[in-house]
């Protein structure tokens, strides 16, 4: 058993509501890491991060990733940060992943300023900027896709995710 597809990519390129509709139009089921953190933690993400710290986060998330990846199969999105781990980045190495990019101005008017984003509570725009720049390179690793959603509405991009998926 595995995903039919993978979604990547920064805070705010989509990989929720994309995954969601993408799911849809399949007919299968769509999972978020983030809340499958959330559940088996019995708390948000910002507490795990205030009271545990990122490490215990990044651990759990290491977690809730690989064993997603063996009983899921639908469309899983992975929290923004899931990439940085090689371990995870193996995992994926057998999967079809769906890197949805998007620049910083986009990503920016998604997310606002970041409530309910740990990573973002100081200087959200510097701060996704550098998040942009050092995560860039292993969302491009563990690609098999790449779709660019700048500009772009979640009803443009699952279609396209789809067609490539079907390809």
């Amino acid at each position: 058993m595995a995903p039919a597809a993978v979604l990547v990519g920064v805070m705010g390129a989509g990989k929720t509501t994309v995954g969601a509709a993408l799911a849809a139009s399949l007919g299968l089921p769509f999972a978020d890491t983030d809340t499958i953190i959330e559940e088996r933690a019995g708390k948000p993400i910002p507490e795990i991060f205030v009271d545990e710290g990122e490490a215990a986060f990044r651990a759990l998330e290491r977690e809730v990733v690989a064993s997603t990846l063996e009983t899921f199969d639908g469309v899983l999105a992975l929290g923004g940060g899931a990439i940085l781990d090689d371990s995870t980045r193996k995992l994926l190495a057998g999967h079809t992943v769906v890197y949805l990019s998007v620049e910083l101005t986009d990503a920016l008017k998604r997310v606002g300023l970041g409530a309910g984003r740990p990573l973002l509570a100081i200087n959200p725009r510097a701060t996704l900027k550098y998040l942009l720049e050092q995560r860039r390179p292993l969302y491009l690793e563990v690609a098999t896709h790449t779709v660019i959603t700048d500009g772009r509405e979640p009803g443009e991009i699952a279609p396209e995710v789809a067609a490539l998926l079907a390809a």
